[in-house]
């Protein structure tokens, strides 16, 4: 039911959510008999619109007086201000969240039904996950269409004495050289590798590295994600808890501020706080004057940004009042608080460059000159932290050279989307608020339009499926500009510079009218998303089908309803020896986290906790895993520890390789066969 009347201005229609009837009636009675009510919902459109409603459900029962208080931390000094200063509910923050809630609604109400009669029943769409659906599958499409191309590097080891080091080719000829194959590698090779090695330039450059602003729900994602390896829903629920409060000693303390919020102003007390702690502990490091940061012009800056409550909870003093994960993330928002208002570190980077015939190669070497903000954060990223070391060098000196180092690469494509790079796309393109990045990835995963694989969100068959409909059919919503309109037009109507029912309104008309042609246009694709086997269920004896449910694609038998026979979708043969089974997605009992295990368990306890695709590797036979990391990208590998095969971009030698081993596996079944017939 949707439970808005289109008809009446689009006003909503609200019940008590089942099963809080009874909590409802115990806050009217306590409101009856108080002399007063204070209304502390989160200060965000949602818990303004919760102060409303609970206001219009107290007030039909006392006389008292309600207000309402809002803070940005839980500590003593945040809430005894608050309830010094009570306020009246913000109506117009109230019709913001109502008209995102009705907006959305009539978005999901009717397209949801559209998915249901024409592809599977169960789908649903969405304003806002529609559109990151869309951005995600467009990127696949970048991926899949993208092809590789052969490259080269050359390094080369030089020495002073013993002091050894390895330079990389820059110039050959004076120009940037193209090594596309490895001949051209070679012919270089040949031409240098007997000429005079001289020092040619030495350069020492001086780089200031500013420290960043305090964490915004985004950057905090972002960083959790690439520093810690969370999930952006993870994140929330660890900074919740944080916000909430954790038993040190005998005193519940909220740790940090509140976790949803796009600003990075600090309050003063704050600022004085951390100059305090730092003037006490890195006093070279303290600047003169506090460190401001720009706000963005999107923000809505409701909220400071996230930072500790308090500056004397470092996290080695906290440490053991928290778990493991609650520590990490505490851990970081902490450093990037006190970091913020500390001064800048210094690098110094030494480059030298080194002639060989009419080869030239560079190495260069860095290390931090002053640590400056760096004293408090204790994991330096690679970008940051001290790189290589060089003996004292002379311009003119004669070096020795040694071995040749050259390397075949291949250009890669653009990166999947992660949790982090997703993130920072919709901030960057306005779509969602802080409190919506992690539902928007959360609904897509749940939902299966998308799975995570090795950190990277990859869209499923069904996902690029709905996205097709859903784009070609409402280009005009399902698209990034309109999502990012209606978040300024939501502002609006916060600043009451807009009429929320207005704003509907201009919307709903066309939607409508477009949803129904569709309705009655758009080709069904119920069943398309079946694929005939050749698998024989064993309890009937009719050919599996493989579909596609809820958590993946499944076989089920073809004589449903007569017959309820599923399994999972076999992905590759075991490569266990003597084993005939295969390898099935599994989950594991209480998190239900995925592996990969062998259909024989528990005769063979063979597991994976990468996906097998359905190549093997030339070298062994054992199936290849897509695995991903920073340096290489998405690249495949065997899962044999004892093989060390990786992927090129020639996947003839692989598919040629899959061949044969079907061959083989066939060969062997007919050989089983004839021997039990």
């Amino acid at each position: 039911r949707i439970a808005i009347d289109v008809n009446n201005n689009f006003q909503p229609e609200y019940i008590t959510v089942r099963g809080r009837a009874k909590l409802l009636k115990e806050l009217q009675k306590d409101a009856k008999n108080s002399s007063g009510v204070l209304l502390a919902s989160d200060n965000d459109r949602e818990g303004e619109a919760i102060a409303w409603h609970l206001n219009n459900a107290l007030k039909e029962k006392t006389e008292a007086p309600i207000h309402r208080i809002v803070f940005n931390e839980i500590t003593p000094v945040a809430i005894k201000e608050s309830v010094k200063n009570p306020r009246e509910i913000d109506e117009a923050k109230v019709n913001a969240q109502k008209a995102r809630r009705v907006l959305d609604r009539l978005v999901g109400y009717n397209l949801s039904p559209l998915l249901w009669k024409k592809v599977k029943n169960g789908l649903s769409a969405g304003r806002v996950q529609s559109v990151a659906l869309r951005l995600i599958c467009e990127r696949e499409k970048e991926v899949e269409d993208f092809i590789p191309e052969e490259y080269w590097s050359l390094d080369a080891d030089f020495a002073k004495g013993k002091n050894k080091f390895t330079a990389q080719l820059v110039q050959y000829k004076g120009t940037k050289p193209e090594l596309k194959n490895e001949n051209a590698v070679n012919d270089i090779i040949k031409e240098i590798q007997n000429s005079e090695c001289k020092v040619l330039d030495i350069k020492e450059t001086e780089k200031t590295v500013r420290p960043k602003p305090p964490f915004t729900t985004s950057k905090l994602q972002q960083a959790a994600a690439n520093r810690l390896s969370f999930t952006s829903r993870k994140t929330m629920q660890i900074a919740q808890r944080l916000y909430e409060g954790v038993q040190i000693g005998n005193t519940r303390v909220g740790l940090i501020t509140y976790m949803r919020t796009d600003s990075v102003r600090i309050s003063q007390t704050a600022i004085n706080d951390v100059r305090d702690w730092i003037g006490k502990n890195f006093p070279e490091d303290l600047p003169a004057e506090k460190i401001e940061y720009a706000v963005g012009k999107s923000a809505q800056d409701a909220h400071e940004a996230i930072r500790p409550t308090y500056v004397k909870y470092t996290p080695d003093s906290v440490k053991e009042y928290l778990t493991r994960e609650e520590l990490r993330l505490y851990s970081i928002i902490w450093e990037r608080f006190v970091s913020s208002q500390m001064n800048n570190a210094k690098s110094k980077t030494t480059s030298v460059d080194i002639q060989a015939g009419d080869a030239l190669f560079r190495v260069s070497a860095s290390k931090l000159s002053h640590k400056g903000f760096y004293n408090v954060i204790k994991t330096l990223s690679s970008k940051e932290d001290v790189t290589g070391s060089l003996p004292s060098l002379k311009i003119g000196e004669i070096l020795s050279s040694g071995k040749f180092y050259p390397e075949q690469h291949f250009t890669q494509g653009p990166a999947r989307y992660t949790d982090a790079s997703m993130v920072k796309t919709l901030e960057e393109k306005g779509i969602g608020r802080p409190s919506t990045y992690a539902p928007i990835i959360s609904v897509l995963l749940d939902r299966y339009y998308v799975t995570r694989n090795n950190k990277q969100l990859v869209p499923t068959m069904l996902g690029k499926i709905i996205c097709k409909i859903l784009v070609e059919s409402f280009p005009d919503v399902i698209n990034e500009q309109f999502t990012s309109e209606v978040e300024n037009d939501l502002d609006k109507v916060e600043q009451n510079e807009l009429v929320w029912n207005n704003m509907i309104a201009d919307f709903f008309g066309p939607f409508k009218n477009r949803v129904e042609e569709v309705m009655e246009n758009q080709e069904s694709l119920k069943g398309t998303l079946d694929e005939p086997t050749d698998e024989i269920c064993e309890k009937c004896g009719k050919p599996m089908v493989k579909k596609l449910g809820r958590f993946g694609y499944f076989l089920a038998c073809s004589g449903f309803p007569e017959c309820h026979n599923t399994k999972s979708v076999p992905l590759a043969k075991c490569p266990r020896k003597g084993c005939d089974g295969h390898i099935v997605a599994r989950k594991t009992k209480g998190r239900g986290k995925e592996f990969y295990g062998c259909t024989n368990y528990p005769e063979c306890t063979f597991i994976s906790h990468f996906k097998p695709i359905d190549v093997y590797c030339p070298k062994c036979g054992w199936f290849l895993v897509e695995k991903y990391d920073k340096k290489n990208g998405s690249y495949k590998s065997c899962i044999n520890p004892d093989c060390d095969y990786l992927h090129s971009a020639d996947e003839a030698v692989a598919a040629e390789a899959a061949g044969e081993f079907a061959k083989a596996n066939k060969a062997d079944k007919e050989s089983k066969e004839s021997q039990n017939a």
